[in-house]
């Protein structure tokens, strides 16, 4: 089964599409920040989330209950795509809809290897995958540049690095992150290239 998370009216055939609004006519009107969801244990292949997940979890228990319960449905080795604007862009400022950052370096706080990590260093990292119970692991994570540093970098103006160091200082220069994460069950320890 695979599900569609925050739909509106981009449905994908294939997929449960879901929304809290009706008049996205979506397959199923569902409050995903109302838990429990009504998907059973393991049953789930792959999640998509597409500019929905900033919307949800303005309560942080809200938000750490969504990431549990995205974890109970998921079968061992789910894919969940995520495509979120980046925290610095306008499209993320700009709408008063938008109740959570997304970023990998959440994410990381539900990997249970770098949890132990974290532990083993002395780290002040929250780690939420024991907290929770959870254990998401990133497989990749993307950067979308905003014009007009898209272009310059397909020009070979400016390289990676330092797109990436400007998005620290200036807002707008990474539009969307696109981060796909697995969600590992199994008990013995994967490692998934990124």
């Amino acid at each position: 089964m695979k599900l569609n998370m925050g739909c509106g009216h981009a449905k994908v055939a294939g997929f449960i599409n879901v929304d809290l609004y009706p008049a996205c006519n979506p397959d199923l009107v569902c409050d995903l920040e109302v838990l429990p969801w009504p998907w059973p244990d393991n049953s789930i292949e792959v999640v998509k989330f597409n500019h929905c997940l900033e919307h949800m979890g303005q309560n942080s228990r809200v938000f750490l209950g969504i990431m549990k319960e995205l974890y109970r449905i998921c079968k061992d080795g789910a894919q969940i795509e995520i495509n979120v604007p980046h925290p610095r862009h306008d499209d993320f400022i700009n709408d008063p809809t938008h109740v959570r950052i997304i970023t990998p370096e959440l994410l990381t706080l539900f990997d249970r290897e770098q949890n132990d990590m974290w532990q083993m260093t002395g780290a002040a990292n929250s780690p939420l995958a024991h907290y929770l119970d959870v254990n998401f692991k990133i497989k990749s994570a993307v950067s979308i540049l905003a014009e007009p540093y898209a272009s310059k970098f397909d020009k070979g103006e400016i390289s990676a690095e330092a797109a990436q160091s400007m998005a620290r200082d200036l807002n707008n220069v990474i539009r969307e992150i696109r981060i796909v994460i697995l969600a590992l069950k199994a008990t013995s320890n994967r490692t998934v290239a990124a």
